[in-house]
């Protein structure tokens, strides 16, 4: 049964989404409030600068980006080689809470000791699952000899 693993994996599309739309609202509002001027826009970092005040919910949104994408290779790879038992299905589901987590401290509260202790502890789900796609692969290899 393979579904099993896909349900985490929808709920960090859906979170991205979330911070997706956070960010374009935080952003729509900020340019009513503040309209830019013409020359906001011209580089780089002025707008990173005119954006600044709402800033938050952009960095969340690179972020989910960057340690997600090994979650994201990885869950199609246990799908073909069948290795996506109740152990990393489990593992999935923490790490896909930790990132929901991680998220809103990262957007709402901004508290980075908070943040920071979550994404290391995402990270360590993250690279255990790895691991553990790792073992199964070479005790699949070691039983094929």
């Amino acid at each position: 049964m393979v579904l099993p693993i896909l349900w985490p994996s929808f709920a960090l599309v859906a979170l991205i989404f979330v911070v997706w739309l956070t960010m374009f609202v935080q952003r729509g509002a900020h340019i009513r409030r503040n309209p830019p001027a013409p020359a906001t826009f011209e580089s780089s970092e002025s707008a990173l600068r005119y954006f600044q005040p709402v800033e938050m919910a952009a960095n969340n949104l690179r972020n989910l980006t960057e340690m997600p994408l090994l979650y994201f290779a990885l869950v199609p790879l246990l799908l073909i080689t069948h290795h996506a038992g109740h152990v990393q299905v489990v593992l999935a589901w923490v790490y896909v809470i930790l990132r929901i987590i991680h998220s809103f401290v990262h957007i709402v509260p901004k508290h980075v000791p908070t943040r920071a202790m979550v994404y290391l502890a995402s990270c360590a789900v993250l690279m255990a699952m790895w691991i553990g796609f790792a073992i199964d692969m070479a005790t699949a290899g070691a039983m094929l000899r």
